[in-house]
């Protein structure tokens, strides 16, 4: 295949990576308990989040907590854990699918809660849950070129307005079990925030290797997930059908270039338990190799695959092989491997 659907990297290392963890538990009974009169009007059992999604919890912020000065957080803790000064570097990538305003960019606020210098670049980056890898790739490439010697890629999500406004509206008279279960993902969705810090590999020894990985679109199925504050609208039969005959080809295809079959860690981005035992029977992976934490967190976005590393960080050892892979509403999917 010709162009940039495969990428390699020959001197890119992931540094650090550090999460914020929203503070307030938000469990899936709770919301059962405050949907119960549209459960019962439209004939649905409770349990659905837990039973269906695997969800049981996801988390939202405190009061006087927001998402970007959680990103903020996250991106301090990563470049301490890096050992990399702020005046160090030269880009930061917002990749986070929340947006309180049209413009400035989100990245702007970042910038200046990091205490970047007036030469870092700094730019949003959107593209639904792939957003973070997209990042992760765009920074590795430019550190490989020689115009950045290091960046910070960051997300901060925040899912409680629209987990409100889809609570409200379902249970609204007139709401039609289509129209629950179209609407029924926007309940599994959590807040938090994350970040990495990548560098040039000859300087950081002890880093871990960016490889490279590939990306695949499928975009004839752009209407099939279409979200924003107000909820998030849902094929969710079709989604999960076109979402499989993407990933499984672009695994399919990436064996000419990789091998990817036997991984320490697969590290994907957190859905639900549907969507993870779908990809693990047409891909035949181990399951014990594939963490999970959306059963606790729910599906945060951009910020899933980064929160799920740094959680699993503690456990890697030097020479394992991890591959981050997910798919994005569009459809895009994309898959990087990194040598711990």
């Amino acid at each position: 295949m010709d162009g940039n659907a495969t990428t390699r990297h020959q001197n890119v290392a992931l540094l650090s990576v550090a999460s914020t963890v929203a503070p307030r538990i938000t469990t899936s009974a709770e919301i059962d308990q405050r949907l119960q009169p549209a459960l019962k009007r439209l004939r649905l059992p409770t349990g659905l989040l837990q039973r269906v999604a695997g969800v049981h919890e996801r988390r939202n912020w405190a009061e006087g907590e927001n998402f970007d000065d959680a990103a903020v957080s996250a991106g301090k803790r990563a470049l301490r854990e890096a050992g990399i000064e702020p005046h160090q570097v030269g880009l930061m990538i917002n990749t986070s699918v929340t947006r309180k305003h049209l413009e400035p960019s989100v990245a702007v606020r970042i910038h200046h809660g990091l205490g970047l210098p007036s030469s870092a670049t700094n730019f949003d980056i959107a593209n639904a849950c792939l957003g973070f890898i997209n990042g992760m790739t765009l920074a590795a490439q430019l550190i490989d070129s020689g115009q950045v010697r290091y960046a910070v890629v960051i997300n901060g999500e925040d899912a409680d307005e629209i987990q409100a406004n889809t609570i409200e509206r379902l249970g609204r008279p007139g709401v039609r079990r289509k129209d629950f279960m179209s609407e029924f993902a926007s309940l599994t969705l959590g807040s938090g925030a994350a970040a990495a810090v990548l560098g040039p590999a000859d300087a950081h020894p002890n880093g871990h290797r960016m490889l490279g990985g590939v990306t695949r679109a499928a975009t004839q199925f752009n209407n099939l997930c279409v979200g924003s504050v107000d909820g998030m609208f849902t094929d969710a039969k079709a989604l999960l059908k076109g979402g499989m005959e993407l990933v499984v080809s672009a695994w399919t295809e990436a064996r000419q270039d990789w091998s990817w079959a036997n991984m320490d860690r697969y590290i994907m981005h957190q859905v639900s338990d549907v969507h993870t035992n779908a990809i693990l029977k047409a891909t035949g992976l181990d399951r014990s190799r594939v963490p999970l934490t959306y059963p606790k967190y729910g599906n945060v976005g951009p910020a899933s695959i980064p929160i799920t590393l740094a959680q699993e960080a503690e456990h890697l050892r030097p020479g394992d092989r991890v591959l981050l892979m997910g798919v994005g509403s569009g459809l895009n999917t994309a898959m990087m491997e990194i040598a711990w």
